[in-house]
């Protein structure tokens, strides 16, 4: 896969043509195990992102017209091209943001399944025939895009979050433009490429790098956008929310979580010991469905504690290109620096750290952001480590008495993605799925991960209400036409 400049140094995409910001200024990627520039993107101005704005806009109407199959065919070529570079970019990711190489590659072939599955949209209906009370007429509805979407995404999930955007809003026949996180914006940009040999018709798909107080904020206030769809902090996504309702304008927000897995006195303690270091500690805690606090029933508490801490201390954490790193470095100096800020607070608050939580120095450890992952007992729900999403391998243990003080735990909090319960006790399943505050409920298994066909999205703070992936994608990128249809 060839790059646009040189190797590594990436400039925006409009209107089919990979053009250079007029700022003249980049922005540099930086490897969090090395802290070595690993790649460059454009500092854009608001001059780029009018330009991809407008190109959008010229294009929704052949976009639309050319229909669902002719589009799903293109992301069909797109995700055959992803395949063929599914090595480079999973590198990419590994370098860019920390993530094991691995995990990369699992994202990474994620994506193309969701590229597939929305591909495969485009032989599906797109409406329903409805009775009418006329015997002599039809009636029925069509899906109809909505035109321009923004397509805002984070840096944790640098391929499968932008590409579970862009399929659906792509095959419902919307055009786009795409902001990406710049500490991911070089990944980003490697999958930009396989969009742009595909073969989409011009200004159909559009990519532009920068801040997000200049590009994320114009594009989301520009009079030609139709939607916007976010996912990021809980901060900047009520404001996109501000912005998106003054003008009118469909959002989506995914914003994160504070995600509790119940460990009950009927659970297969070892199974929960392992979903939850998995949950907690894979991609360094840098996920919106990961583990965070662990509410566990008094009688298995002490056992539960000694076999997850006998476990953590088994992880390895180094450069995460090496084969035997079970955890890489936290992605960036900020993320570095918020996970020490709020392993402080939990020790200032009275929690009682009992593994972890230390910065790694000495060797190839002064060259990035390493830090072991953190344990805290006798924490309580109301703590700030038990409440604010800490995007980080922090876990605060919570002891309870029954399953409902374990619930009422697991709820008290503004968040509501996601959440799970260890437990064999049938009765126990039932009252989880009706009490737990959130979108997505998981049954013996980790708080993180959904599969790509089901609806994914949270309640409460998590979550604006609409649902991403699988079907329910098609519920936010298009709007219903109701016909009915009478002869002369």
């Amino acid at each position: 896969m060839k790059t646009t400049i040189k190797e590594e140094h990436y400039s925006n995409y409009i209107n089919n043509e990979w053009v250079q910001s007029a700022s003249g200024k980049l922005i540099t990627s930086i490897n969090p195990a090395t802290k070595e520039a690993m790649g460059y993107v454009q500092s854009s101005t608001e001059e780029e992102l009018n330009k991809a704005v407008e190109a959008a806009d010229k294009a929704k109407k052949v976009w639309r017209k050319l229909g669902q199959a002719a589009r799903g065919q293109l992301l069909f070529k797109t995700a055959s091209l992803l395949e063929e570079n599914l090595n480079e970019i999973a590198e990419s990711m590994t370098k860019e943001m920390g993530k094991t190489l691995p995990e990369a590659k699992g994202e990474t072939a994620r994506g193309i399944a969701i590229l597939r599955y929305y591909a495969a949209e485009g032989m599906r209906k797109e409406g329903d025939v409805i009775p009418s009370s006329d015997s002599e007429a039809l009636m029925f509805t069509k899906r109809t895009p909505l035109g321009v979407v923004g397509v805002i995404t984070p840096w944790n999930f640098p391929v499968a979050i932008p590409i579970w955007k862009i399929a659906p809003a792509l095959v419902y026949g919307n055009t786009i433009v795409f902001k990406p996180a710049s500490e991911a914006a070089v990944t980003a940009a490697k999958i930009v490429e396989c969009f742009a040999k595909a073969g989409f018709p011009e200004g159909v798909f559009n990519f532009v790098t920068g801040s997000g107080s200049v590009i994320g904020q114009k594009l989301i206030d520009h009079p030609k956008l139709n939607a916007i769809t976010f996912t990021g902090s809980e901060q900047v996504g009520q404001n996109v929310a501000k912005s998106a309702a003054a003008r009118g304008i469909k959002f989506q927000l995914e914003m994160g979580g504070k995600n509790p897995a119940i460990v009950t006195k009927n659970a297969n303690v070892e199974q929960a010991v392992e979903a939850v270091i998995s949950g907690a500690f894979k991609s360094s805690g840098q996920k919106c469905t990961a583990t965070s606090r662990v509410v566990v029933e008094e009688a298995v508490y002490e056992e539960f504690k000694q076999k997850l801490v006998e476990a953590t201390k088994k992880i390895t954490v180094g450069n995460s290109l090496e084969e035997d790193v079970w955890m890489g470095p936290s992605a960036s100096e900020s993320q570095f620096n918020t996970f020490n800020e709020y392993v402080e607070i939990g020790k200032q608050e009275g929690a009682k750290l009992i593994h972890g939580g230390e910065v790694l120095t000495g060797g190839n450890y002064d060259n990035g952001f390493f830090v072991t992952p953190a344990i805290f007992d006798e924490a309580t729900a109301e703590m700030t480590i038990s409440q604010e999403e800490i995007f980080g391998p922090v876990i605060a243990l919570i002891k309870v008495k029954d399953l409902a003080e374990a619930i009422e735990a697991a709820n008290n909090t503004k968040y509501g993605l996601s959440a799970s319960i260890f437990t064999s006790d049938i009765n126990s399943i039932l009252e989880f799925i009706d009490e737990i505050e959130v979108g997505l409920v998981r049954i013996n298994a980790e708080s993180a991960g959904v599969e790509l066909q089901a609806p994914f999205g949270g309640m409460k703070g998590s979550s604006s209400g609409s649902r991403e992936q699988g079907e329910a994608a098609k519920e936010f990128y298009t709007a219903i036409k109701t016909v009915f249809i009478k002869g002369s």
